[in-house]
């Protein structure tokens, strides 16, 4: 196709056809030039990246075997690091060494260093062993107090520190620096050995009257105000009613409380009783023992100067020498407190708060101090007769048979 126009005059003759063919063939040496040109970018970026992977994989080789290496370090966190103070108040007693050993053996077996004293029931002892515990690095005191108002200075040191203070099995009294609380429910306790001697005696429905003693324990322990409350809960209304007669005129907690329970006390002031109300033949038809301490020096005393028919005694702990006594027909019951549970509950409370986790408790409101209430965790206890002494204790493994015969 041919066309003609005039522009300023002149004639001028454009073949199109032959122009858009030139125009084609350029194109396409363009389009060519830039696949080119693109290809050979695609080419340049394709080794960029494989010179790029090739230099960066020895560097992530050392990653892939640095990963195995992290594991054993991710191990500790699994299981406790760090010092536990565990204060003890004595060897005195049965029950605080099998406390004191479960506490190790489980604070060990989860991963702390474990340093366990026993104050020999001294309290300038505990006082002085705390303060070494302190000094020297804990991070946790797990403390069973022999005098709850005794520890103030010294703990006061341990907050200062930034120390928390678990008080087990006997609150410390009039301190902020406790933290927490681990014990059984003191006051359940109690309530449990009233409902035994309730049963036993057929309170509800029996005439009386009931001659009874009572023994709880020492004075500076809150926990036997606990046990004492429990018990008398639930018989005072048949004192009062005259249906329980106490012939020693003895009821009020401090003229039953034993000082530092010891048997040798209770004995004595056991004695005395006996003398004074029963050397006539009178008839004891139970007696209220808060622990088996107190429990045996009351039997022991009733072996050597009582001559009438057997009374009720209760106890708590189960000790050895009681659990004997219960298996021969001389004391009747004992409250059974697995020290292994409560031991347990306690480094699960230590883990926490080694952690910076908030401890485990299901109690905020029956134990007050006198600084405020106290966070509780409260293990339930049950009682152990003749009828179940063997599932209890041998069934479970905390006591063999023969260390009952």
């Amino acid at each position: 196709m041919v066309i003609y126009y005039c522009k300023a005059q002149t004639l001028v003759c454009i073949n199109y056809s032959n122009l858009i063919g030139r125009i084609i063939a350029m194109k396409k040496k363009i389009l060519s030039g830039i696949l080119s040109a693109v290809m050979a970018a695609s080419l340049l970026a394709g080794c960029g990246q494989a010179a790029q992977t090739t230099t960066e994989a020895p560097a992530a080789e050392p990653a892939a075997t640095e990963a195995p290496a992290a594991e054993p370090a991710a191990e500790p966190a699994a299981t406790g690091t760090g010092k536990v103070g565990v204060a003890m108040p004595t060897k005195d007693l049965q029950r605080w060494n099998q406390d004191g050993a479960n506490m190790e053996e489980q604070l060990k077996a989860a991963g702390y260093e474990v340093d366990l004293q026993y104050a020999s029931n001294d309290i300038a002892t505990q006082v002085s062993q705390i303060e070494n515990m302190i000094s020297s690095g804990a991070q946790v005191l797990v403390i069973a107090s022999i005098d709850g108002d005794s520890l103030g200075t010294v703990l006061a040191q341990a907050k200062e520190a930034g120390i928390s203070v678990i008080a087990y099995d006997r609150l410390i009294m009039n301190s902020d620096a406790v933290s927490y609380y681990a014990t059984f429910d003191n006051y359940m306790v109690g309530t449990k050995q009233g409902e035994y001697i309730e049963q036993q005696l057929d309170l509800k429905n029996a005439a009386g009257p009931f001659n009874m003693e009572i023994f709880t324990g020492d004075p500076g322990d809150n926990n036997a105000r606990f046990f004492y409350g429990g018990a008398i809960d639930v018989l005072k209304p048949y004192i009062d009613e005259g249906k329980i007669v106490v012939k020693s005129g003895q009821v009020d907690f401090d003229k039953v409380a034993t000082a530092n329970w010891a048997t040798e006390n209770a004995q004595s002031r056991m004695d005395a009783i006996i003398s004074a109300n029963y050397a006539d033949g009178t008839k004891l038809d139970a007696v209220l023992c808060s622990n088996d301490s107190t429990a045996l020096g009351v039997t022991n005393s009733l072996e050597a100067n009582y001559t009438g028919d057997w009374p009720i005694i209760t106890g708590q702990d189960c000790d050895v020498a009681n659990v004997k006594n219960m298996i021969a027909g001389k004391q009747s019951m004992s409250i059974f407190k697995d020290t292994r549970t409560l031991a347990a509950k306690t480094v699960e409370m230590v883990d926490a708060i080694m952690k910076g986790s908030e401890a485990p408790v299901n109690d905020t409101k029956t134990y007050d101090n006198g600084t405020g209430i106290i966070p509780s965790y409260l293990c339930e206890p049950v009682f152990a007769d003749v009828n179940n002494y063997k599932e209890l204790l041998i069934d479970s493994g905390y006591y063999t048979e023969d260390q009952l015969k």
